[in-house]
């Protein structure tokens, strides 16, 4: 059971993820305390689901065949939570703030996503020839890390603003910021591993790439 708890998590994201949306097109009268309740859910479960993978992994050539496509899965659960949740923000909190995030983190994703894969919606194992990522590894992981650097500054900003726009009582949302700030300093160090790394099998992709390089 401990091998499946990843593909837990990401199919939990993705229904929260889901319903999150709902609220924010089809609620106009949705609530603003729950739509965060359900956001701040949806990516606690985003980062724990690569740890129980790289922990509780599936024996060597018995992994289930989805598993083939578990990244894009996990990826596709992520941008639909940043993307409900930004919806959700821009519809029920404020819409001029939320349409700028919108429109310049997208901007720079697909940008980002251009320059480092060579391709949109790309990922280490499957980018372009002429990607950066194959090119100059390094250079490539830094510019990944800068924008999800980014992305956590916006997820902190939207999550903020969305809590101290709700009707909860104000102790109420203090202590809910004390924990998030606990919660947040425990996850830095705990998922440090993953700071360092643009998926679960960037160092294999890069150990390659160097022993391509001096084969070459």
């Amino acid at each position: 059971m401990k091998k499946y708890l990843a593909d837990i998590l990401t199919l939990l994201r993705f229904i929260l993820a889901m319903a999150l949306l709902a609220m924010a097109i089809f609620d106009s009268q949705a609530d603003i305390g729950t739509g965060f309740l359900i956001f701040v859910i949806a990516e606690l479960t985003d980062a724990f689901d690569g740890t129980f993978a790289t922990k509780y992994p599936f024996p060597k050539n018995k992994a289930p065949k989805y598993r083939k496509y578990a990244a894009k899965y996990d990826m596709f659960a992520d941008a639909l939570t940043a993307l409900a949740a930004a919806l959700f923000f821009t519809f029920h909190v404020d819409f001029a703030a939320g349409l700028t995030i919108i429109i310049f983190y997208g901007l720079l994703a697909l940008a980002v996503e251009a320059i480092v894969y060579g391709r949109l919606f790309g990922h280490p194992d499957s980018c372009a020839p002429s990607s950066l990522i194959k090119r100059n590894f390094p250079l490539a992981k830094k510019i990944i890390m800068a924008r999800r650097a980014l992305y956590l500054v916006f997820i902190a900003v939207v999550a903020t603003w969305t809590l101290y726009a709700s009707a909860w009582a104000p102790a109420v949302k203090i202590a809910i910021t004390i924990v998030a700030i606990a919660v947040s300093v425990f996850l830095w160090f705990f998922l440090a591993q993953r700071r360092h790394n643009i998926s679960r099998d960037a160092v294999q992709i890069e150990k390659s790439l160097t022993k391509k390089s001096h084969k070459e």
